[in-house]
């Protein structure tokens, strides 16, 4: 009988338990998470935090899924050690769990500001379930918070802050939201939507130093120009640390996360990974990357797993992952890596809506999309078939995107 130990209870974690179970039947599957409840939606955490939606349908699994199919789950347990020659995983309580194939899917911890008074009391980052019941309940009696990190995460706040009536200073370090995906006139129509949920963009700022009462609650936050905001509380989203302190030793090979093939294996056998943790080569891409979507993560859980049973290298990760939100009256949408490419398009349409393609030697690698998601399917298509298109910008920029307008690929 195989043993498999998980270490991690994400959808990339919980996807890999269930189709080992389907591909195993008969084999030992433990699941470890340090959390204290099981899978839940991550995506919809940021509605409940809005006030708009209650716990119930964030759930995904109970105990009972795991029960059903004989998954062991231990939770609020932490790993310390993995020891990669005898096999065994060790949690804090010093037990060990013996495997024949390990799966790592940690995924990271929200990165704290390295600056005065970070860790005061009404400072909230946003990755769990517990940290959306924490922001709600603070959201719910306050009048004005400040907002830091201009990212995918970030925005989140200002969502929060919109529906719950708070007055919001989103502070920028440079002159706009998302400046490595986005130009002036895409950012600008993200900051018009900030403004009309009541969150203010201000750029050339940042974070110098938290300021606190005498109960050590934030009470301000002072930008490195000297201004100061005064808030009730404060939110902090700069991105996510990997956690991975408890493999060293381990001899798994790391570069800011877990290095892993298309097969979703480490350099070491019988050790994966799976989730916002890895740097998996993107057989699209050619190189390797890194990508946070709750898609990509299934995904990589389900593959991993596959090779895993399969004791080979039966299926490549290949994916084109995509991200959305949906806080404000028009849709934004990015896929890919849209920061990456040598080249880029653009194009505006109106107030809300614009469109920017990203490529690399001549193929599409990622852009993003505000106000019409229509074309993402096709341009998705694209990066699958690796076609060279960016000769043919016109074509990926009319309103409404024809691919048979485009030159047969093998005519290029």
């Amino acid at each position: 009988m195989t043993q498999y130990v998980i270490i991690g209870d994400g959808i990339s974690g919980s996807s890999a338990a269930e189709t080992l179970r389907e591909e195993d039947p008969d084999a030992d599957i433990t699941v470890i998470t340090d959390e204290g409840e099981p899978l839940y939606n991550r995506i919809l955490i940021k509605e409940h935090a809005k006030g708009k939606l209650p716990e119930a349908p964030i759930s995904i699994h109970d105990e009972e899924w795991y029960d059903e199919r004989d998954i062991d789950l231990s939770l609020n347990t932490h790993v310390t050690s993995v020891d990669t020659d005898a096999k065994t995983v060790r949690t804090h309580e010093g037990e060990d769990h013996e495997y024949d194939k390990l799966l790592i899917a940690t995924g990271g911890t929200p990165t704290q500001l390295p600056v005065e008074n970070s860790d005061a009391d009404g400072i909230h980052h946003f990755w769990t379930f517990q940290d959306a019941r924490r922001i709600r309940e603070a959201a719910e009696n306050s009048e004005q918070a400040v907002i830091v990190g201009a990212g995918l995460l970030g925005i989140d706040f200002a969502a929060v802050c919109g529906a719950q009536g708070i007055e919001g200073k989103y502070l920028m370090r440079g002159d706009r939201w998302w400046r490595y995906a986005l130009s002036a006139d895409g950012a600008e129509i993200m900051h018009e939507g900030m403004r009309e949920k009541g969150v203010e963009p201000v750029f050339d700022s940042g974070v110098d130093r938290f300021e606190v009462d005498d109960d050590g609650h934030v009470e301000a936050a002072v930008d490195p120009n000297g201004e100061r905001f005064e808030c009730d509380w404060a939110g902090v989203a700069i991105g996510l640390t990997f956690n991975t302190e408890f493999l060293r030793g381990s001899g798994i090979e790391r570069d800011n996360g877990i290095v892993v093939d298309e097969y979703m294996q480490t350099n070491l056998e019988d050790v994966y990974a799976a989730g916002d943790i890895t740097r998996f080569y993107d057989v699209l891409l050619g190189e390797q990357a890194q990508n946070g979507s709750w898609g990509s993560a299934k995904e990589q859980g389900r593959v991993a797993a596959v090779n895993m049973a399969a004791d080979a290298e039966e299926e490549e990760f290949e994916w084109v992952s995509s991200y959305s939100i949906t806080h404000f009256d028009f849709p934004f949408l990015s896929f890919g890596h849209p920061t990456l490419g040598d080249e880029h398009v653009e194009r505006k349409y109106s107030d809300t809506e614009w469109r920017r393609i990203a490529f690399k030697d001549g193929k599409i690698v990622g852009g993003v999309l505000i106000g019409d998601l229509s074309p993402q399917s096709k341009f998705k298509q694209l990066m699958r078939e690796q076609r060279v298109v960016a000769d043919q910008a016109e074509v990926l920029l009319e309103q409404s995107v024809d691919l048979d307008e485009l030159a047969p690929a093998q005519e290029q």
